[in-house]
């Protein structure tokens, strides 16, 4: 369309153009660069006829809020808007203050940045008109980072649970932590390969990653949220202190116009599929989980409007919960009833104080109390017994922030934020106070025997104190990106085992021939081992960086991308005093964008980085306090039964002791320089990408990106038999020392052997640190420990249909292999969940002969999803999930180079006397697990309210495959266990969700 028009008629001319390439929804793999609560806007206005353009103004305008800002177009038409709220904008022009009307409408998402490139034709200073528009948002020519962009609209047409850790899943390359970590709930998400302890989690800009054990964090209601980004790789240097990846996610805001309503969320236990039983061969009960339950009810309220016109603004949301989850322990003996009701509120307050300055306050508090009662029962029958005991278990906390926006110059601008992250949580019953846990390990599962299951008496109160400063300068063709952020983030802990004397009781059985503290015990030995583990203190690690980064668009189609992020990290012990301190962390980042045709609808691209990962709080507390950890072994005298609370109760009578063991703690913060490498080097993993993404129309988008990552080193505990200094014939121990396995480590010792530590001593651990004995005891030399390794290789194909009020669809389907001999920082394979201390290097033959398929290999996976209009009223959505199994072990406890017996890769021929290796993932893999979901909306609009009902499914096929097994074999002859190979983790059944919205 060609038409001549007056100066004083172009605005109406331009409302009235044709768009020639629509908006378009993002394509599972989004490539951008932008703060991490906010994005930008970027284009170029160019005439038709190649004339000059100079004095060309851009303004952009929210109509929702009435925010405005405007800044001058380069030389070449070039224009870009940073630290822009996400919303929908309009984009207007003048020239040489003649107005060119409306030029695009945008929608600014998440850490994005949106393309509007115009063109226009001038014929003379009176006659201008605008030619056509062209909105990209699938492919940003101008980034190289990976993510997923989805917003409350999108997810509204899913079928996808209301938790952030739901959302993420969307993403390709992600998968659920194993079942045996979870934590209320929360089993955390694996990043291409990466464990479920190396990832963060932003809200509004604030950290709010759970940093005392690094899974899961603080909660937000779904309809809290606004837009979800999920940094799946190549993420800027102003996103550090994780080697998985980035939820980042922003809340809704107020607008000018006053808005109030409600969500009613129902999940009926009526509407759930009963959990299959799981037996043993002989028919016994192995896992009851036939009388699992709950109901859940939410209903949410909100109000959202303006305090003052185009400044000043709020939203405000509260939401009452009613959660009555019932379920047994595996055993079936004892039925579990719990009720949690508390509230959670939340508020944004948005100030635009003018068009170059912007004030955000955002406050919420997720406190939560379960209550939970305990009866005996008789799965048999069903029956209820009587009551045994009450616990109570606090969560959550009040978090807060403020951001500042200052637009300094049309070049230079500048954020600040400041907030607090507080999350507590405390663990008790009256139970806990008057009796001891007792399990019996003899079984898989373990099984409790006493009147108390607690795992511990527990009270945490965790508070991150976060600051940052973000800045951007545009140069010409150089867009200069730097800022620092600093963290204070202070653990308040006490912890001990229940019971008066504050022990636990557990009853073993040897399957082989086992040394513990040097007494040989014959296989099938019965013994009990009582722990008393305890710490008490405050506990404050500092991580600070600053980055720089330069975005050089070299030519129009060509942009280089090259960053440079230094971190350092300083853990403290209860007294205060530094104990890890790691610093000048230097992460170099490039990367490159092609822009193929030069029509901002295809780019090939790719970026190398490194990503630096810190010290959790747990590691303060565990080793760096005044840590008590006392094992006494004694020879099993049988069992003694007695009465609680009107039920039968058992605990072990304790024969002879034979063995102590307080080695990994005797309550006192000790000389920490015998306990800490002086000279630790931290985990960093290196990253690199190469991609291609493409708009095949304005609605279809296809791309494809191969992945290489490699974990380079590792920080865990290692126990060290052997500093290399001889006394006696004998060599030094250490103990349990934290460092870098598979390197040098230098801590202070016994050097002169008289009992004292007196000097500094280096041990290569790669050659030395574990002492070896021949048959009789003697010393006869030592080994070393092998170095931690994790390559994580994938190609992910992609192809997305954009929402067009009718339908979409999305696919992505990834191949990947995660290889290595360690996990990451937590230790999927035994389920041990202290990040930074699993039992990957306990000793070296825990790790000998491991390297192999990891855990969070999973071969094949195929996400779909997709949703459809059937008319005005009715919409379909749908999500399919298909993945490969991970890999299945066959461990044993012993190994055959020493009288050690501890987690290996041997197992024990009863047969032949002699121990086989059985390499990582030589059993075998779980099955496929295929989860289907499906849901239906009916809308309807009246004259004063919107309304919105939706049913959805989840697991539509039920099915309740195993996901998780006892990998533990332990010997090939009469000994093995027998419970090895049986499901320890399993699909959640079928459960439905239905919500009713009204918004006024």
């Amino acid at each position: 369309m060609k038409r001549n028009l007056s100066l004083r008629s172009a605005l109406k001319v331009a409302l009235r153009v044709g768009v020639s390439a629509a908006a378009v929804a993002a394509l599972p793999l989004q490539i951008s660069y932008a703060a991490s609560n906010d994005g930008s806007l970027v284009g170029r206005i160019t005439a038709s006829d190649q004339s000059s353009l100079d004095g060309i103004s851009i303004t952009v305008r929210n109509p929702e809020t009435g925010f405005t800002r405007t800044v001058k177009a380069e030389s070449d038409g070039s224009y870009r808007f940073p630290f822009l709220p996400v919303g929908k904008y309009i984009v207007e022009g003048t020239r040489n203050g003649a107005t060119l009307g409306k030029l695009a409408e945008v929608t600014v998402g998440l850490g994005t940045a949106t393309t509007a490139d115009v063109t226009v034709n001038i014929s003379n200073l009176e006659e201008v008109f605008v030619v056509g528009t062209r909105v990209v948002r699938a492919v940003d020519v101008r980034s190289t980072e990976s993510a997923t962009n989805l917003t409350r609209e999108d997810l509204e047409r899913l079928p996808v649970d209301r938790d952030i850790q739901s959302v993420a899943l969307l993403a390709p390359g992600l998968s659920k932590g194993d079942a045996g970590l979870c934590s209320g709930g929360n089993c955390g998400v694996s990043f291409g390969g990466s464990s479920i302890a190396e990832n963060t989690i932003y809200i509004n800009g604030l950290n709010v990653t759970d940093f005392y054990n690094r899974v899961g964090s603080s909660s937000v209601p779904y309809a809290f949220y606004k837009e979800f980004q999920v940094k799946t790789g190549g993420y800027s240097v102003e996103f550090g202190r994780t080697t998985g990846g980035v939820i980042n996610a922003v809340t809704r805001s107020g607008t000018n116009e006053f808005e109030y309503g409600t969500e009613v969320a129902w999940k009926p236990h009526s509407l759930q599929s009963s959990k299959k039983d799981r037996y043993n061969p002989d028919g016994t009960q192995r896992i009851i989980g036939s009388y699992d339950q709950y109901d859940s009810t939410s209903a949410t309220f909100y109000a959202s409007g303006p305090i003052v016109k185009d400044k000043l603004f709020f939203f405000a949301l509260y939401e009452a919960r009613d959660y009555q989850p019932e379920n047994t322990n595996d055993a079936g003996g004892t039925l579990y009833k719990a009720k949690e009701d508390s509230g959670f509120w939340g508020a944004k307050i948005d100030w635009q104080i003018n068009d170059k300055n912007l004030l955000e306050l955002l406050a919420f508090s997720d406190e939560n109390e379960e209550v939970r009662n305990a009866y005996s029962f008789d799965f048999v029958s069903g029956g209820q017994g009587p009551y045994q005991q009450t616990r109570y278990t606090n969560n959550g906390g009040l978090n807060w922030s403020a951001t500042y926006t200052a637009y300094l110059t049309d070049n230079f601008s500048a954020k600040a934020l400041y907030g607090e992250n507080n999350r507590e949580f405390s663990r008790f019953s009256q139970n806990d106070l008057e009796c001891n846990r007792v399990r019996n390990q003899r079984v898989t599962p373990a099984r409790d025997l006493g009147c108390t299951e607690s795992g511990s008496v527990t009270a945490r109160d965790d508070t991150r104190e976060a600051a940052r400063l973000d800045f951007e300068w545009v140069l010409g063709a150089h867009q200069l990106r730097f800022g620092l952020d600093h963290e204070t983030n202070t653990s308040q802990y006490e912890q001990y085992y229940p019971g008066p004397d504050r022990l636990l009781y557990e009853i073993y059985r040897t399957n082989a021939p086992t040394t513990i503290e040097g007494v040989a015990l014959p296989s099938g030995t019965e013994y009990v081992r009582t722990r008393q583990n305890e710490v008490d203190g405050e506990f404050e690690t500092l991580n600070s960086a600053y980055y720089l980064e330069d975005n050089w668009q070299v030519t129009p189609s060509l942009l280089l991308n090259a960053g440079l992020r230094v971190e350092a990290f300083d853990n403290k012990n209860s007294d205060g005093d530094s104990y890890i301190k790691m610093d000048n962390m230097v992460a170099p980042r490039f990367g490159f964008s092609w822009d193929v045709k030069g029509d901002s609808r295809s780019k090939l691209f790719g970026n190398a980085g490194r990503y630096f990962l810190p010290v959790a709080n747990v590691i303060n507390i565990k080793q760096a306090g005044g840590f008590l950890d006392r094992r006494v072994y004694y020879y099993f005298g049988g069992l003694e039964s007695f009465d609680y609370n009107g039920a039968t109760k058992q605990r072990p009578i304790l024969g002879a002791q034979f063995a102590v063991d307080d080695s990994q703690g005797d309550g006192t913060v000790g000389d920490l320089r015998g306990e800490v490498d002086a000279d630790m080097d931290p985990v960093y993993q290196d990253e690199l990408i190469l991609g291609f993404q493409s708009m095949i129309d304005d609605k279809w988008s296809w791309g494809v990106r191969g992945i290489y990552r490699k974990l380079n080193n590792a920080i865990d505990d290692m126990e060290i038999t052997s500093t290399g200094i001889i006394c006696g014939g004998e060599p030094v121990e250490a103990g349990y020392v934290m460092a870098n396995p598979g390197r040098p480590v230098t801590i202070y010792s016994d050097t002169n052997c008289d009992g004292e530590s007196d000097g500094w001593v280096t041990i290569d651990t790669s050659r030395a640190g574990w002492a070896m004995y021949d048959d009789d005891g003697n010393y006869v030399g030592e080994v070393g420990y092998s170095k931690p390794k994790r390559n994580y290789k994938a190609i992910e194909f992609m192809i997305d249909r954009a929402w067009d009020d009718q339908w979409s669809f999305n696919a992505v389907y990834t191949l990947s292999y995660s290889k290595g001999n360690a996990e990451g920082p937590i230790n999927s394979d035994t389920d041990f969940g202290d990040t930074g201390r699993t039992e990957a290097f306990d000793n070296p033959w825990v790790n000998y002969g491991s390297y192999g398929y990891l855990p969070n290999d999973h071969r094949h996976q195929l996400k779909v999803r997709g949703s459809y209009a059937l008319g005005e009223h009715w919409e379909v959505g749908g999500t399919l999930t298909a993945q490969s199994g991970r890999p299945i072990n066959a461990t044993g406890e012993c190994n055959p180079y020493d009288d050690t017996c501890f987690f290996s890769f041997y197992v024990f021929n009863d047969d032949t006397g002699q121990f086989e290796q059985r390499p990582r993932g030589s059993a075998g893999r779980t099955p496929w697990i295929f989860d289907l979901g499906a849901n239906v909306t009916y809308r309807h609009a009246f004259s004063a309210a919107n309304l919105k009902v939706t049913l959805a499914v989840y697991n539509l096929l039920n099915q309740q495959r195993v996901m998780e097994v006892d990998e533990e074999l332990g010997s090939t002859g009469v000994d093995r266990n027998q419970f090895y190979g049986f499901g320890t983790g399993y699909q959640a059944p079928r459960y439905a969700f239905l919500t009713l919205k009204l918004d006024f």
